[in-house]
């Protein structure tokens, strides 16, 4: 590669040839891909999906992460989209709610509740600065730290077997699981460069392997998928019920403050700058037009996905034109079920072994972002009584059993939902220390 298309790639509009394009977008593709697909296969079992149904939540999921990104990169009118150098994907930090919505509710408020769900955020998108104020680092950090916890249970289910399964907690399930385990764990700290950065596909690569050998894995769906499919509209249904909606929209604001921290990451990270008002307000807008367009047509919400982010802030790579390559690899395979259809063999325990340290990182991003707040007895006092009600309240099963079944279903259901409400009251309740002093 010369000097010069070489520093292209680290300019945003500056053309690219596919040979130029094509390491770094296969490196986004290999970063995302188990992470887009992922959290509509674990949703599809919830709701007791067939595996062709599966199969579709899986093309609209990689379909729509493909367009989402499009979006992004060439925003609508000039105002709907960041231009910024992001990659979007159906997002973990929705699958607790979710998966309460689906098994209570069905699959089609699911979707119902997305839809208002992301014309709020186009609301949010237009008033960013009035809510921000409400979601300091210390009130974000403390709500995706009660993502990843909600989701460590998942996890170990899945290692298991997934529970009602016929072999829920088998031997074998735990050597699969283990073993893909790993295999991420070791590419993950003592691999470097596209090694480290697939370490997640190569687990679930080297699992599914020993899957075969084992005979865990089914072919049917495969055999019965299509080549070529397009996804149509209202194929799941829209159900609009007050329960999942008012659930799922405070899981999008929580996001939608989450999206500024992802682009605020991507451009100080790698073009040495704060985003404008501008980049963030479109940037949230295109997500919300994304989410209520993927209502329609059964893909779970997209966001900003951290692993892309990080990948861009360290090689410093901007060019629009990569990420167009890899969403472009995305859109392709979203549209051929039997590349879809794959998917859906891979058995519970390799998802559960590939996906246990994601969701750690979940965690520990979490932990970060509260401790880059001074840990004072105010700010620990926020965080530490919201996730006891959070955490304390989910656990407790049938704790809120005295209230109306709605109660239980916004606050007993997920970790997230109630750690949010009462983050965001005590962070506004209490005051800082200096202020209490000078009083």
């Amino acid at each position: 590669m010369s000097e010069k298309e070489e520093k292209a790639l680290f300019e945003y509009d500056a053309k690219l040839s596919i040979k130029e394009a094509l390491p770094m977008g296969l490196q986004h593709v290999v970063a995302a891909v188990v992470g887009i697909v992922t959290p509509g296969i674990m949703i599809a079992k919830v709701c007791n999906l067939s595996s062709s149904d599966t199969t579709i939540m899986i093309q609209t999921s990689l379909i729509f992460s493909a367009v989402a990104t499009f979006i992004q990169l060439f925003p609508i009118f000039g105002k709907v989209g960041s231009r910024l150098p992001v990659m979007m994907g159906a997002s973990f930090a929705y699958v607790p709610i979710l998966m309460a919505i689906g098994g209570d509710f069905g699959i089609a408020a699911i979707f119902g509740a997305q839809l208002v769900g992301s014309i709020l955020v186009i609301i949010v998108g237009l008033s960013i600065k009035k809510i921000r104020i409400l979601f300091p680092p210390l009130v974000t950090g403390t709500v995706i730290l009660s993502i990843g916890l909600s989701l460590f249970p998942v996890a170990i289910k899945y290692m298991a077997g997934g529970a009602g399964s016929s072999d829920f907690g088998s031997a074998q399930n735990w050597l699969v699981a283990l073993l893909t385990f790993g295999v991420v764990f070791y590419f993950n700290y003592f691999s470097k460069g596209f090694l480290k950065l697939s370490s997640i596909l190569n687990g679930m690569i080297i699992g599914y392997i020993v899957s075969l050998v084992l005979g865990m894995v089914n072919f049917t769906p495969v055999k019965e998928a299509s080549v070529f499919q397009v996804i149509t509209p209202f194929y799941f249904g829209l159900d609009f019920q007050i329960v999942p909606i008012l659930t799922l929209v405070v899981m999008f604001i929580v996001d939608a403050v989450q999206a500024i921290g992802q682009f605020t990451a991507t451009t100080v990270g790698a073009m040495d700058r704060e985003p404008t008002d501008k980049e963030l307000s479109g940037g949230i807008m295109g997500s919300g037009l994304t989410n209520f367009i993927g209502s329609f047509f059964g893909s779970v919400p997209v966001a900003t996905f951290g692993q892309n982010v990080g990948l861009v802030t360290v090689t410093r790579v901007i060019n629009k034109y990569v990420m167009v390559f890899a969403s472009v690899i995305l859109l392709i395979a979203g549209f051929v079920p039997k590349v879809a259809s794959i998917l859906t063999t891979i058995p519970y325990a390799v998802i559960g072994g590939a996906t246990v340290s994601v969701f750690a990182s979940i965690s520990m991003t979490g932990v970060r972002m509260i401790s880059t707040q001074e840990l004072t007895p105010r700010n620990t006092g926020v965080v530490g009584i919201a996730l006891a009600f959070g955490i304390g309240v989910t656990l407790s099963v049938g704790c809120l059993s005295g209230f109306p079944p709605w109660v239980t279903t916004i606050f007993g259901n997920s970790e997230v939902i109630l750690t949010t409400i009462v983050a965001v009251i005590l962070n506004v309740v209490l005051k800082e220390e200096k202020q209490l002093a000078i009083e």
